[in-house]
């Protein structure tokens, strides 16, 4: 029976693994859009009109537009930065892009000529993204059954103006159905900045998972103002090999830069009493000893619904799983996020708990 679980929760991790190498791409009015490395997940299409959900603060979408396609779109990009801009190249003429007005900071709506048997870069990103700087951002995880009142936590990072984004490792929903699914959507229109996600196992109690469809990939990586982020999927207590693949050159990339990795569940439990680690202490051994070959400089974890501050094979490393799911019992920490400021000259300089309740 247990080799029959564990079978199933494999083939489960390969399926997503699969399913995400398809996430940004839509073909319309006779455009091929592809969303380079997954960055974005599309939520609607149609002649004329683009919507995708950010997964990242910057990314690029390539448009191949046949002879006779739709030259006239809007984009419209959900779950955004603030300040995002959308830039549109074809060739090395930049063409014209138009942007609408909107009341909701992190939905981003532009109106740009796509010209027909062309192929078009587009680049959804703020202002300097692409240029080393310091800046902080927030961590969180773990809302399940508190969704109603996740607005609190929002408002609390709302007021520290030096937040650019939440880094979310996993939890989001209590069992991961649709409704659940849109709620979480609507409820962050409470926050001014978005949220840039992987899954856990709570998305994972719905038979038929829809998480990639609405939030996009589990494991995807991004850069920032000089810092590389690295999100992966860990919903089943282990990675899949493509995961695995894609770390491997995520790590070398970030090798020389001050490199973050977000997952659900931690790699190990520090407390060693609470089932809150990896199914495999083997493939929990394994994957620690490549996070230190590739000098990773912090891991942020969820799944453990209260805070701890540990080292992971000499890595700083962080649960933090205060977004309002049931708390341990006793420890007094409560709902709280943290604080991170990096500096991609320095490295990590503060991780700071912020208490909510």
């Amino acid at each position: 029976m247990l080799a029959l679980l564990a079978g199933g929760c494999a083939q489960q991790v390969e399926t997503r693994a699969v399913k995400e190498l398809r996430v940004g791409q839509a073909e319309v009015g006779g455009v091929a859009f592809t969303v380079e490395d997954g960055l974005a997940a599309v939520r609607k299409q149609e002649p004329g009109t683009l919507t995708l959900w950010g997964s990242a603060p910057a990314f690029h979408v390539r448009a191949l537009a046949s002879s006779g396609a739709t030259e006239s779109w809007t984009v419209v990009v959900r779950n955004a930065m603030p300040d995002a801009e959308l830039t549109a190249m074809v060739g090395d003429e930049p063409q014209v892009v138009d942007a609408v007005p909107g009341l909701q900071p992190t939905v981003k709506t532009w109106k740009v000529r796509l010209p027909a048997g062309a192929e078009a870069r587009l680049t959804v990103a703020p202002p300097l993204w692409d240029q080393s700087a310091p800046f902080r951002f927030a961590a969180l995880a773990d809302v399940q059954e508190a969704l109603p009142r996740v607005g609190d936590i929002y408002r609390r990072i709302n007021a520290d103006p030096t937040l650019r984004f939440i880094f979310f490792s996993g939890d989001l929903t209590e069992t991961g159905t649709v409704e659940q699914l849109e709620e979480f959507q609507s409820r962050l229109q409470e926050s001014r900045i978005p949220l840039f996600a992987t899954l856990g196992n709570h998305e994972l109690l719905n038979p038929d998972p829809r998480y990639l469809e609405y939030f996009g990939r589990g494991n995807l990586h991004f850069t920032y103002q000089g810092v590389h982020f690295t999100m992966i999927d860990s919903g089943n207590g282990s990675l899949d090999p493509r995961a695995e693949e894609a770390l491997d050159g995520w790590l070398e990339a970030g090798q020389n830069a001050v490199h973050i990795l977000g997952t659900h569940i931690p790699i190990v439990d520090p407390i060693g009493v609470r089932n809150g680690a990896f199914a495999s202490r083997n493939e929990a051994a394994a994957l620690l000893a490549k996070l230190a070959r590739g000098r990773m400089d912090l891991t942020l974890y969820g799944h453990v619904h209260s805070y701890y501050s540990f080292s992971n094979a000499g890595i700083p490393s962080f649960i933090s799983g205060g977004g309002g799911a049931i708390p341990e019992q006793f420890d007094g920490v409560g709902r709280h996020f943290l604080a991170v400021e990096v500096d991609p000259a320095q490295g990590v300089r503060t991780v700071s708990l912020v208490r909510v309740d």
